[in-house]
């Protein structure tokens, strides 16, 4: 849920709500920050299996790939790319229907960012989350 949703219902303000979650965090609670909003982590998982998929394409081919996993029954949980200088970098993508892809590619234009795989010339690791191995098997021949 949404910082902005979180404290309409709470009545408090916005920034409360970051606050609040920056000592959950620091608490040692798994509360992750999603393009959606915030989501306790275990939570996210739970039930899941979770696998992880090395692709290699162009930008263009980006909203494909992404149809491919939630078409067969996957969430993209995040993308992963390995930087000469900066090492493993991360970025949270909770995708799990074509509506939460195109919002994505969407965001990608009209911000006009570019995607962690193109620093890496098209190479990167994506985590799945599905029902189950053979649900991600699937995934993979894909």
């Amino acid at each position: 849920m949404s910082a902005r949703k979180l404290a309409e219902r709470l009545s408090v303000s916005r920034q409360i709500i970051v606050g609040d979650v920056a000592l959950l965090r620091a608490s040692g609670i798994d509360v992750i920050a999603t393009p959606k909003g915030y989501v306790l982590e275990s939570a996210s998982m739970t039930n899941k299996f979770v696998g992880q998929l090395a692709s290699d394409h162009s930008a263009s081919e980006t909203k494909a790939e992404l149809y491919a996993v939630v078409d067969n029954g996957g969430e993209v949980v995040d993308v992963i790319v390995e930087h000469p200088i900066y090492g493993e970098l991360k970025g949270r993508l909770t995708i799990s229907s074509r509506y939460d892809a195109d919002r994505f590619m969407d965001t990608i234009e009209s911000k006009q960012a570019n995607l962690l795989s193109e620093l890496t010339d098209g190479v990167h690791l994506h985590t799945i989350a599905c029902a189950d191995k053979k649900t991600f098997d699937r995934i993979k021949k894909v």
